[in-house]
């Protein structure tokens, strides 16, 4: 290829990058947001992950690193529900010319009761106080992919018919993947759907699937737990009748292998509680079908 060709193809590939409308620039606070954030967006956005997967949501603060890495962000998506403390530093750090739009705000909440939890780690997570782990539930994330699609179109209003479509593309994935949900749950009898676990992370999943949800740390990763507590728990146990008692995939089993040892009930499979597990545990469809199977493979049991 002689010199005038190849200065040919090299104009040719310039001007078609020139030609590539710029990408709307998001930035995410949780692990499934940003695989929510990818899905409607499509081709038009570029995704960056603030909270990546492995790390721990409860405790995650962005870094100055992670500030630089949002220069020019316009839009970033929270979760919402107080789960991101951080966010009025983070507007402070960003300027107004940035928007925060936490997703979760307007899809209905749960909240703690006193029968929710044996033990409530926190006055911020006594009775009253909401649950913030919404994405547990199908509708719920069905819900935000609209959001989301809402949010891209309001910043990138060019393309706003083509986040309506991948919205209602996702939301109609996530439909589908609570009827696969449901018909693998059918084979668990409706006695034994109690959802025993350590802290109150399945709040929604429980309500949206029918199950009797008893967890026994509250909603925070607290150590602290005194035998009247663990004498709580056990009692709770036995009288419910149950068969399995499921940790989560970040937490510290310790309290539960205890419970386990005097109660006699097995511990379970981990479920994955925040969406923070590396790899499909920090999708969506990764995370339901590995909890359901779990699930499933423990209470189904005779």
């Amino acid at each position: 290829m002689n010199a005038r060709i190849l200065l040919a193809v090299f104009i040719v590939a310039a001007l078609s990058l020139a030609a590539l409308p710029a990408q709307l620039r998001v930035a995410t606070t949780h692990p499934l947001l940003g695989d929510l954030a990818r899905q409607v967006g499509g081709e038009h956005v570029a995704v960056i992950d603030l909270l990546r997967p492995g790390q721990d949501l409860h405790h995650f603060e962005p870094a100055a690193s992670d500030l630089r890495a949002l220069a020019g962000v316009p839009l970033v998506l929270a979760s919402g529900k107080n789960l991101e403390s951080y966010l009025p530093k983070l507007q402070d750090s960003l300027g107004p010319g940035v928007r925060i739009v936490e997703v979760g705000r307007t899809i209905p909440s749960l909240k703690v009761t006193p029968g929710d939890a044996v033990f409530l780690c926190c006055p911020e997570h006594m009775a009253g106080g909401i649950d913030p782990h919404w994405w547990h539930s199908p509708a719920n994330m069905a819900r935000a992919a609209g959001i989301v699609a809402k949010a891209f179109a309001e910043a990138d209003p060019a393309n706003a018919a083509a986040y309506k479509a991948n919205g209602d593309a996702a939301a109609k994935r996530i439909h589908a993947l609570k009827a696969w949900a449901k018909e693998q749950i059918a084979v668990i009898p409706r006695s034994k759907r109690k959802l025993v676990t350590a802290h109150a992370a399945f709040g929604y999943f429980c309500k949206e699937f029918g199950f009797q949800f008893i967890p026994v740390m509250g909603l925070a990763q607290e150590e602290d737990y005194s035998p009247k507590f663990i004498a709580e728990a056990l009692r709770i146990i036995r009288e419910e009748k149950i068969t399995g008692i499921f940790p989560e995939d970040q937490s510290n089993p310790r309290i539960l292998r205890e419970i386990s040892r005097q109660s006699g009930v097995a511990v379970a499979k981990p479920l994955i509680a925040d969406g923070t597990n590396p790899g499909a545990g920090s999708t969506f469809e990764g995370m339901l079908r590995h909890n359901v199977a779990a699930i499933v493979e423990t209470l189904s049991q005779p």
